[in-house]
């Protein structure tokens, strides 16, 4: 039988990482895996991540399963963070999920069960994942037009023409902040106009949203996720602890289901709950009682707020330092939206051809697509890969 199986197709960005580990030029940059990097090229464990798991060590006194869902105290802590008081909690179920890829992956799973006919509206480009786990599904996938290849703005014009398509039937996916691979984000007023087109098509609006505090600041990250849950009948948000607590490894994230009538949350919290149990049973743990414990924690959240702003204050130094140098060397303001764009990522607009000539004649890894991670770049490698950009005609 397992004689009858087809060699699945590779992974772009591991294949980019082995290319990486085998080049022997020292003056190599890796800019083409998503993982925050401080100036030492390390992903170091948060001071208070940490703290809370020395907390852990020393105070926990079982590893038994928590319940289906996961520990409550998790999911009310995260949705405090994610969405203050911008919605009924009594509308609200949620689970423990491994990973953001898990909360998106049983976002898509309970679409399915809640209406098999159902598309799901991404922008183009968008995370690649998402794109392949709706494949897996066999959920239909629209793109909508988003990123702007000559301005490298959001292409609103485009996105909201495309969604005009939208029905009932359907659900629209937005990322919640700093945009995955391009950089570019909705304004506020632009998040309203989404609003009112999805109010009036009656679709289901799912968030998926991975870096908040990585943009412009905790709060202001999430305010288009609060916009949204207290402007729609129905929502779902799909978030992720990796990039902003530094716990990759430890696979913590986090699926809301907003309902529109309160008597309707036991039932999708059945159905989250079932989720679960028949893909992976009982969540992961870990992650989660350290992502608590700092949140219910003044002192420790005070800790991790103030490390996550230097992290973040890091990456836009690292923009303006990027955008100043290439305009030194070119003479304009063409790469100016690198400072503008948010989050680890921008995608500089080039073709598939140039980015090879990057790898193959100066040792910078990036991604096809022309996504670069801000996070891989600290001071010294900034004008190597600006004078390299230059070099390879972008």
């Amino acid at each position: 039988m397992l004689s009858n199986l087809k060699e699945q197709p590779k992974d772009k960005i591991l294949g980019l990482m082995a290319l990486y580990r085998e080049d022997p030029r020292p003056t190599k940059i890796d800019l083409g895996v998503g993982v925050y990097k401080n100036a030492e090229g390390v992903t170091p464990v948060m001071r208070a991540v940490k703290a809370a798991e020395r907390k852990l060590v020393e105070e926990q006194t079982s590893k038994s399963y928590v319940g289906l869902a996961g520990d409550p105290a998790y999911s009310e802590a995260m949705c405090d963070l994610l969405l203050a008081d911008s919605v009924d909690r009594a509308r609200l179920a949620a689970v423990a999920t491994p990973g953001g890829t898990g909360a998106v992956r049983q976002a898509f799973e309970l679409v399915k069960m809640a209406n098999p006919d159902a598309r799901v509206f991404v922008s183009d480009p968008t995370w690649p994942n998402h794109v392949s786990i709706l494949g897996y599904l066999g959920i239909p996938v629209v793109k909508y037009r988003y990123f702007d290849t000559e301005t490298r703005a959001v292409d609103f014009e485009g996105m909201m023409e495309d969604l005009a398509d939208v029905t009932s039937n359907d659900v629209v996916l937005l990322h919640g902040c700093c945009h995955n691979p391009t950089g570019a984000n909705l304004n506020l007023t632009q998040w309203q106009s989404v609003i009112d087109l999805i109010n009036d098509k009656g679709c289901l609006p799912m968030i998926d949203i991975a870096y908040q505090g990585f943009g412009d600041g905790l709060e202001e990250d999430a305010a288009a996720t609060r916009l949204v849950a207290s402007s729609v009948p129905q929502l779902l948000i799909a978030a992720s602890c990796s990039k902003n607590f530094g716990i990759y490894r430890e696979r913590t994230g986090l699926l809301i289901a907003i309902g529109e009538k309160a008597e309707n949350t036991a039932v999708t919290q059945g159905n989250l709950n079932h989720l679960n149990r028949q893909n992976f049973s009982f969540p992961p743990d870990h992650g989660a009682r350290v992502v608590t414990e700092i949140l219910t924690d003044p002192a420790l959240k005070a800790d991790w707020m103030a490390e996550l702003e230097e992290m973040r204050l890091g990456m836009l130094g690292l923009r303006q330092q990027l955008a100043d140098e290439l305009q030194k060397l070119s003479g304009s303001d063409r790469f100016g939206f690198i400072a503008q764009h948010r989050g680890m990522f921008s995608q500089i607009g080039t073709t598939p051809d140039k980015v090879e000539i990057l790898r193959a004649d100066h040792a910078i890894y990036m991604v096809s697509d022309s996504r670069l991670n801000i996070a891989g770049l600290n001071a010294h490698s900034v004008p190597v890969l600006a004078k390299a950009i230059i070099d390879a005609g972008i």
